[in-house]
């Protein structure tokens, strides 16, 4: 199986995971959305707290030039632990979330 491939599966794999796991809260709907055309991955909160409107996206992944980076995750879930015990390279994780300047202190690659 083609690299590209196999991540896509693996990151999919996870949000789905994490998107069966994430409990409904009140009007608060949990969704999944995959756009493969760009590698675009994310779970966005989407729906009401009371009075208060909740338009929130919790895990964002991209998979460009070979690597997955993980653009946000505001869940307790280690996302980048998670997809190298699913067999993805370290080097080909990169914490987006990060100040470029810190990623060389992480587990993970830099870019």
């Amino acid at each position: 199986m083609k690299k590209l491939e196999f991540y896509r599966q693996c990151v999919e794999r996870l949000l789905a995971q994490y998107a069966q796991g994430t409990l409904k809260t009140g009007e608060i709907e949990v969704q999944m959305i995959i756009e493969r055309e760009r590698d675009r991955y994310l779970i966005l909160d989407v729906g009401w707290q009371g009075n208060r409107r909740i338009h929130t996206c919790t895990v964002h992944f991209n998979i460009e030039d070979g690597k997955i980076w993980i653009q946000e995750n505001v869940t307790e879930a280690e996302l980048g632990q998670a997809l190298v015990e699913m067999g993805v390279a370290r080097e080909d994780i990169i914490l987006g979330f990060q100040v470029p300047s810190v990623r060389v202190y992480t587990a993970f690659g830099v870019a």
